[in-house]
């Protein structure tokens, strides 16, 4: 596959991605009844990568994410060749994404960024007020079991097309573990997005959304190496 079509399946992966979970934070909370609450944001993650990685795994992988491409990369499942296309890709489909979730949230009266536009943060600006070192456990944490999951679930050993629904739930999950603590960031590009339009806090803050995703993602694809990776063993005799 050319890596024009990887890098562009990469971009609107990513788009899809912060456009769904992103929009849905800041466009299904801002009614007064009926939001859709945290269970609502952290499925709408879920399912755009569930639906994301139908559409796009076979033509880029459906990273959608650097932290995972870099996680990849540490897992011996990807080439260092194609990290800073892939990551310029995904960072440029947040930010459009972004964007297009701040013209649509525009048009509502009454519509501010003070709310923090879905920006990940910790003290005063994480959801329930959570620390900086909680943040930075919960980032790493997180991202860790994400990139674990996601070489599990690709494993040439595990079932066959079941790839996308594992790692979708367990990005929901994710989500509903740390969407309190963080807003969940668990991906540089989508903490990048909207800290461009939320500005102040957000991008003095968003250090901490983009290096330790990183580190997680980097210690998952170094530790499910290590432990787990290996040659598909062949069948025993008279097995099926």
């Amino acid at each position: 596959m050319p890596l024009s079509k990887q890098v562009a399946a990469e971009f609107l992966g990513t788009f899809w991605l912060v456009l769904g979970g992103v929009g849905s934070a800041v466009l299904g909370l801002s009614l007064a009844d009926g939001n859709i609450g945290i269970l609502g944001v952290a499925l709408a993650f879920g399912l755009t990568v569930v639906t994301g990685a139908y559409a796009f795994g076979h033509i880029s992988g459906a990273h959608f994410n650097p932290a995972v491409s870099i996680g990849l990369w540490a897992g011996g499942r990807f080439p260092a060749a194609k990290l800073i296309p892939y990551i310029v890709a995904q960072a440029a489909g947040a930010i459009v994404a972004a964007a297009v979730v701040y013209v649509v949230a525009s048009g509502m009266d009454g519509f501010s960024l003070d709310a923090g536009f879905a920006s990940n943060g910790y003290g005063d600006h994480s959801p329930a007020g959570y620390s900086l070192a909680a943040a930075i456990v919960a980032e790493v944490v997180l991202t860790f079991v994400f990139v674990v999951v996601i070489h599990g679930a690709t494993d040439g050993r595990a079932p066959v097309g079941l790839a996308p629904l594992a790692i979708g739930l367990t990005l929901a999950l994710i989500h509903l573990i740390s969407i309190p603590v963080t807003n969940t960031s668990v991906n540089p590009a989508r903490s990048l997005g909207p800290a461009l339009f939320a500005g102040g806090w957000a991008l003095e803050q968003l250090w901490v959304f983009i290096v330790f995703p990183i580190v997680g993602g980097s210690l998952g694809g170094l530790v499910y190496r290590a432990l787990f990776e290996g040659k598909q063993e062949a069948p025993a005799q008279g097995d099926a």
